[in-house]
């Protein structure tokens, strides 16, 4: 029996001899490849940071210790080392582990969301917690150098280093995983400066050395020594800029080998004695260990689907929402010289890396920070240039302020383009784009679009980006497009897709709702229901001629991949309100609550989200006499759970 599965918590690190616990990492970087080739997820992360977990796990007393991982995907290993293994079969599959840390598995785990450049923040407060409270114990934060571009965690690091300057001791530990990527190389000029810090970790002895002696001689003392001091920092300043972080107040330990457990224990065990907030710069590399992670260019299998363990090669996954809008924005390039590209670290998963090998100086990757993109594309606009930002559905929550009182109060012309909306399943809560349709409602003179297929997005995409004196946004979800969907005719700017015999119910999909809304008008006609499917393309604002064709249905009836809160549904439920339209509305949307991790269409099933679901909810509806003189005229959400 291996190591591995004699491993049932930290503790059992302790127990380990230097030669077992070599065989111990063997074991990890074998046992996630085996697992992660099945099931897809994230294996470069992971794979380089075995011996920094090990390491971990062996000097701090985890759960009383608190780990904190930044983003999360690189803790797969610390799952394995606090006795999860066995989970490993159905990893980001309904019932089985998340990809991120998950308080609901394990005391181990404390921070679960996946958004980056946050642990920082996280371990400040709990570190200050601890210390008001009177308890010994430390917090350890592990963030790559990737999350060290967001703006965010150097918010934390200056409010950190501001209380440590006000002699505040707390015992935080701060882990730079530095591999010099997040998804792809690392961006901008701190990237260059870390990897640029190569100082020696024995000089600080050494001046405790020489301190001690100096103090001894008489007249020479603390003036002396501080003026070596100044000497010696200004020499290694010289060679190597780790007064990044020491400027800052905060003692810096490093660089350290990161796949040298031992240099990595001895590095952290320093770091615990020292009582205050310190960093430990650690030296990675993504994919350590794994030759096809290793010598993948585009990313050392940051996020691989399943794959085969012995080549590497990847099951072929066929053409995505994404390869679409990634076409078209080299069309558009070419069409359009004044239109540019920002991504926040995701070239490649965005779809902007045609884009970029194209029209390499009109790409910007800003590095992890959503912020910055949004106001930046503001002052792109300002400048007479057409931003296109493309991000996550999900990461546009980071941006809301820039785009609300940066970008739309200045009526500048940027497109967001918001990949992997609605639900997206495998990663859980915090990928899930259900977000983006509430929280846009409320800005003013924003429009957004939501195609429903590949033909729709690349046209919706060349609308938005005509427009120059607002903001617009073009979403779309994860996953292969649909075929395309052609209306059989039009009502003011919407599509038809549909009309089947009397004006019952008027079915409004939204994006990529809509080919399930032609399914439930199928099904519904089977019933002896009169159906008319549109698709409004253009979902803020609504086009006006909605309100009439409302008017001459006995029920209106919205399918959305959004929050049923605040989004697309509701807004069109409150249009009508004001329009005076007493026609009852039913909303079809995710209901608000954070939903487990599970393929796409396990989580649309269960949250009624399948024609199946919705036709039955109209029929029963229609059954009970809806439209009729007595019938309640009031509009009401609607989910499963409101029959249960």
């Amino acid at each position: 029996m291996g190591h591995l599965e004699r491993l049932t918590g930290p503790a059992d690190l302790r127990e380990l001899e230097a030669r077992e616990l070599d065989e111990l990492a063997t074991e990890i970087r074998d046992f996630l490849v085996a697992k992660v080739s099945r099931t897809g997820g994230h294996l470069g992360p992971n794979l380089g940071v075995v011996e920094l977990s090990i390491a971990l796990h062996r000097v701090f007393d985890s759960p009383r210790d608190r780990v904190v991982f930044d983003t999360g995907h690189q803790a797969y290993v610390h799952k394995i080392l606090t006795g999860r293994a066995d989970g490993f079969d159905k990893l980001r599959q309904h019932g089985g582990l998340s990809g991120y840390p998950s308080q609901a598995e394990s005391p181990h785990d404390i921070v679960e969301n996946s958004h980056a450049s946050t642990s920082l923040s996280y371990a400040d407060g709990l570190a200050k917690a601890y210390a008001i409270r009177g308890e010994d114990r430390h917090v350890v934060a592990v963030i790559g150098d990737g999350a060290l571009t967001g703006g965010m965690a150097w918010e934390a690091l200056n409010n950190i280093a501001d209380t440590v300057q006000g002699g505040d001791e707390r015992r935080l530990v701060i882990v730079v995983n530095d591999n010099g990527r997040s998804y792809t190389p690392t961006i901008g000029g701190l990237a260059n400066a870390l990897t640029a810090l190569r100082t020696n970790p024995r000089y600080e002895p050494l001046l405790d050395v020489v301190k001690r002696r100096l103090n001894g001689v008489p007249g020479v003392g603390p003036a002396v020594y501080d003026a070596l001091h100044a000497m010696k920092k200004g020499m290694k300043d010289a060679l190597a800029p780790q007064g990044l972080f020491e400027d800052l107040g905060l003692k810096y330990v490093g660089p350290v080998d990161g796949h040298d457990r031992a240099a990595m224990e001895q590095a952290l065990t320093q770091a615990k004695r020292f009582g205050g907030p310190v960093i430990v710069h650690a030296m990675t590399r993504k994919g350590f260990g794994y030759d096809p992670a290793e010598q993948h260019e585009a990313d050392q299998f940051h996020g691989p689907g399943p794959f085969d363990a012995l080549t590497g090669v990847e099951t072929p996954k066929g053409r995505i929402w994404t390869d679409v809008f990634n076409d078209e924005m080299v069309a558009i390039g070419r069409e359009r010289r004044d239109v540019v590209a920002i991504t926040a670290a995701m070239m490649h998963p965005v779809g902007l890396d045609g884009f970029a090998a194209h029209y390499p100086d009109r790409t910007f990757d800003v590095g992890i920070a959503e912020q910055h993109a949004a106001t930046s594309a503001a002052g792109l606009a300002m400048g007479g240039l057409h931003p296109v930002v493309a991000l996550y559905a999900t990461f546009l929550n980071r941006a809301f302020d820039q785009v609300l009182m940066d970008v739309a109060l200045h009526r500048c012309g940027v497109t967001f383009v918001l990949d992997r909306s609605g639900v997206t399943g495998d990663d859980g809560a915090s990928h899930n784009g259900m977000w983006d349709m509430s929280v846009l409602q409320v800005v003013p003179g924003l429009r957004l679009a939501a195609p429903r297929d590949p033909a729709r997005l690349r046209e919706l995409l060349r609308e938005a980006i005509a427009v120059d004196d607002a903001p617009t946004v073009v979403r779309f979800p994860k996953g292969a497009p649909p075929a395309d969907i052609e209306a059989v005719g039009t009502v003011g700017a919407m599509d038809v897709l549909a009309r089947r015999g009397d004006r019952d119910v008027l079915l409004v999909g939204v994006g990529s709702m809509a080919s399930t809304a032609v399914e439930v008008a199928e099904r519904l006609t089977a019933q002896g229901i009169g159906v008319t499917v549109v698709d409004p393309r253009w979902v803020k604002p609504y086009d006006d001629a909605i309100v009439a064709l409302a008017g001459e249905h006995r029920m209106v009836v919205v399918v959305e991949d959004n929050g049923v809160s605040g989004g697309c549904g509701a807004s069109l439920l409150q249009l009508l309100n004001e329009r005076r339209v007493s026609t009852p509305v039913r909303l079809h949307g995710i209901p608000q609550e954070f939903l487990d991790h599970a393929k796409r269409n396990a989580i649309l099933e269960r949250v009624g989200l399948t024609p199946q679901a919705i036709a039955l909810s109209v029929t029963e509806e229609f059954a009970a006499g809806l439209g009729d003189g007595d019938a309640e005229r009031a509009p009401a959400p609607h989910h499963p759970a409101d029959r249960a």
